[in-house]
């Protein structure tokens, strides 16, 4: 065993350990930073497309229509640590920042880097002890106390607290290996199992892929489970090679995955034209039909839909594109609107780890004191970040949850010690 005794050890340097690391560090504990990886925020740097979208810019009322699957777990944290505490807290360490569309903060120079670079350099500054390469093996506990971690070297670290900030099991190769699952488990604590959250769906037949590459904007998807409505969202889908993606399916493919997990039929639904309700879609579809009499089907469709949906609209709904709209008769206009307003995708599977951006599931939230973050069941250990059973939409509130969870247990613990 090495002879220092910490006042906090912290394992994982993603971006819940950092800013648990250099918070505990700022209120005057000795803290040692493990992290498995040899660098720090290994995801952290590939979050937002390597641009990071740091917080999302909105109030309460909208974190926690936005958060799974107990939302008013977070108020605690969120009344310590906050959108503003985050920003301010960014902008102390030199990270200007930018609002953009939907509210979601970013680094003004658009780099992740930066962001992960900033909260290693105050970690230093504050006196933080970084191990990278260091696996931990398993907690040492004493009468139900955190007293040690230990590595798979067998090296021990002795500590009065420890800060488990491990995240899920999402991106794998980023250190993301769910390890933190299982020492939590050996602890005494219930895992809800980890299911990829914020996935790509995978799609039935080729009507997807014959669209491939495809981005529609302000569109409605609604997802259908057992042939039941589930809930409707809108924004920008992409089709991709086998399937769907974009934020309005990420955030719909939480519910998807758990559906399909338990043996659930899972189906999604376009609303192409949601602006327009089905007597004023009815209407257009005979305007532009009668501007374009003499003209092609297809021709048509350009003034309805983008150009490489009109060959694959046409195909599912059997309408033929070279048809003159002169021809074009009451039943084939009813078709074309319920496709307009309804095309219909069977989800056939989901992404897996390697592509899903945050985890569903973690250690079940019961057996932690959300104002501290500290363990019921194992005196002196605490949670931050994905670890947790919490899990969001797209837009900045999953990092807002590593935040405030990390600041809230590092402050806890460091008044522990």
């Amino acid at each position: 065993m090495e002879k220092t005794l910490y006042d906090i050890i912290v394992i994982g340097a993603g971006a819940a350990g950092l800013m648990a690391a250099g918070t505990a560090a700022e209120a005057g504990a000795s803290v040692l930073l493990l992290e498995a990886m040899p660098r720090a925020g290994r995801k952290l740097m590939i979050t937002g497309k390597g641009r990071c979208n740091m917080t999302s810019n909105t109030g309460i009322d909208e974190y926690l229509a936005n958060i799974n699957p107990v939302p008013k777990f977070c108020l605690p944290m969120f009344s310590r640590f906050f959108v503003s505490d985050t920003l301010r807290h960014f902008h102390r360490l030199g990270v200007a920042t930018i609002e953009e569309r939907g509210r979601r903060i970013f680094p003004r120079s658009g780099r992740a880097v930066d962001v992960v670079d900033a909260l290693v350099s105050w970690n230093t500054e504050k006196g933080v002890q970084f191990k990278f390469e260091r696996k931990v093996k398993e907690l040492i506990m004493e009468n139900h106390q955190v007293t040690g971690v230990k590595l798979d070297t067998g090296t021990v670290f002795a500590c009065k607290n420890c800060i488990l900030a491990t995240g899920g099991r999402s991106y794998p190769a980023t250190g993301s290996t769910g390890d933190g699952y299982r020492i939590a488990a050996e602890t005494g604590h219930r895992i809800i199992p980890p299911l990829p959250a914020l996935v790509p769906l995978l799609t039935a037949g080729d009507l997807a892929a014959s669209m491939q590459g495809l981005t529609l904007k302000n569109i409605e998807a609604t997802l259908y489970i057992n042939g039941k409505k589930k809930k409707s969202g809108f924004g920008e889908l992409l089709f991709t090679t086998n399937g769907l993606s974009g934020p309005v399916i990420l955030s719909l493919s939480r519910d998807v995955v758990i559906a399909l997990h338990n043996g659930h039929k899972a189906e999604i639904t376009i609303n192409c034209k949601p602006a327009l309700n089905k007597t004023v879609l009815e209407a257009r579809i005979q305007r532009e039909l009668d501007k374009h009499g003499n003209a092609k089907f297809k021709t048509m469709l350009r003034s309805l839909v983008p150009l490489q949906m009109i060959s694959p609209l046409c195909a599912r709904s059997g309408l033929n594109p070279d048809k003159y709209c002169n021809q074009v008769n009451a039943a084939e206009r009813t078709v074309l609107l319920r496709h307009l307003k309804k095309l219909h995708f069977e989800i056939a599977a989901h992404g897996g780890w390697e592509e899903a951006i945050i985890t569903s599931g973690g250690v079940h939230l019961k057996e932690i004191n959300p104002s501290t973050l500290e363990s019921k069941i194992a005196a002196h250990l605490f949670f931050a970040g994905e670890i947790l059973d919490l899990d969001a939409a797209t837009g900045g509130y999953n990092l807002q949850i590593a935040w405030s969870s990390a600041f809230a247990a590092a402050i806890a613990a460091a008044e522990r010690t």
